[in-house]
């Protein structure tokens, strides 16, 4: 009886003896996968909530990295946006330049219609470089839409210039900026926005001059955008000896109505006149010079920096004298200077814009540093504990097969042989 009791002791012990070595096998081979691959956990069923949050860490990581692809994409159309308002602002300041030049009373009207093709050249890459487009074809002063050319004109259909696409600036997210920048903003003018005015005076006679100084917005809010002329009559001697005296009248060409007559209050003959023009809404000039019977001056809103441009062209190119010719001097330069407030405006925010690029690239280096980390820590393997781990997995290993082959000795068989 207790023979076969040792018998079936015997072997289960052999049973019991091999599992573990199977066993022990099984853990050596994981834990030399894991020290080649470096993980901890190689498969989902090694560890799932670790599993789990590695993979959810690499997801957020992957969009990360798509999310900056899309910023360097942004990133460069609106640093070509920048450069391209850049170099308008460079034209505009040569441009700028020249109609000073052009108001010196020493040229004749060929040296001026010289100065006016010079001019000429310089608005046709005012409009080439507001068209300009990135590497995509798509307008880098587009707005938030437009036509592949957003500046179009003066066409016959529309006699002045106009911004073909859907005005306004893309807002930016905390992973994103706006592909486009607003070029209605930079390049097109409003009158409720900006007031800006040319003036032109009929033909004086060189014997005497009349002129305007720039038209100044004071409250862009109340300006109409309607034409505007004013007439002077009744000039002659003024109430005190060597005095004179003149009345204009202020008409809204654009609705017809016609102010009440303004006496201009007497001033020296022999001193030219200088009066402040305030009853337009929201406007107001100086008038300059000697008037007479019949001259006028002309009041049209500008809407656009290329209008404003062409029409200092045109002013200077066919100002028969002097006197015309710093008229168109005078409200060339003034609107010279509301246009370059409104395109350096612009190119400033788009400075910001690349700067809020820059930020949003540091957060998104954090996030990956971040990220790595818990995958890091969910998945990846202690290396000089999975080294300690392996080399006793290993002599425990060996030690099993020892003595197991030690245990397979005792034997009858080797006792009798």
């Amino acid at each position: 009886m207790s023979s076969s009791i040792y018998r079936i002791g015997t072997a289960n012990m052999y049973d019991n003896a091999l599992r573990n070595l199977g066993t022990r096998q099984t853990n050596l081979s994981n834990l030399q996968e894991n020290l080649t691959s470096g993980k901890r956990v190689v498969r989902a069923s090694d560890d799932p909530v670790s599993a789990a949050q590695a993979e959810r860490a690499i997801n957020r990581l992957s969009r990360i990295q798509t999310e900056q692809r899309a910023l360097e994409t942004q990133r460069n159309a609106i640093a070509q946006a920048e450069s391209a308002l850049g170099d308008a602002v460079d034209l505009v300041q040569n441009f700028r330049e020249l109609v000073v030049n052009a108001g010196s009373a020493a040229l004749t009207p060929n040296d001026r219609a010289t100065i006016a093709n010079q001019l000429q050249g310089l608005r046709e890459q005012m409009v080439e470089v507001a068209n300009r487009k990135d590497t995509n074809g798509i307008p880098l002063l587009g707005a938030l839409g437009s036509a592949l050319a957003p500046f179009l004109g003066p066409l016959s259909s529309s006699p002045d210039y106009g911004f073909n696409g859907l005005p306004g600036q893309a807002a930016s997210s905390g992973v994103t900026i706006p592909g486009t920048l607003d070029g209605e903003a930079a390049f097109m003018f409003d009158p409720q926005r900006d007031g800006v005015y040319t003036a032109g005076v009929s033909a004086i006679p060189s014997s005497r001059f009349l002129n305007t100084t720039a038209i100044t917005p004071v409250n862009p809010s109340l300006v109409t955008g309607n034409n505007y002329s004013i007439a002077f009559s009744a000039v002659g001697p003024g109430a005190t000896a060597g005095t004179t005296t003149a009345t204009y009248t202020i008409t809204n060409t654009t609705t017809g109505a016609v102010s009440a007559p303004v006496t201009v209050p007497d001033f020296p003959s022999d001193k030219p006149m200088n009066v402040t023009v305030a009853s337009i809404p929201g406007l107001t000039f100086d008038i300059k010079g000697t008037p007479a019977n019949g001259d006028t001056i002309t009041l049209a809103p500008s809407p656009s920096m290329f209008s404003a441009m062409d029409a200092a062209i045109r002013d200077i190119r066919n100002a028969p004298d002097s006197n015309a010719a710093a008229q168109a001097v005078g409200q060339a330069l003034g609107n010279m200077d509301i246009g370059l407030e409104r395109m350096h405006n612009m190119r400033g925010y788009a400075g910001e814009l690349l700067n809020r690029a820059d930020r949003i690239t540091g957060d998104q280096d954090k996030r990956s540093v971040q990220l790595e980390g818990d995958r890091s820590r969910a998945e990846d393997l202690d290396m000089i504990q999975g080294i300690s781990d392996f080399q006793n997995q290993q002599v425990g290993y060996e030690a099993a097969l020892k003595s197991y082959a030690q245990v397979q000795k005792l034997s009858l068989f080797n006792f009798i042989s």
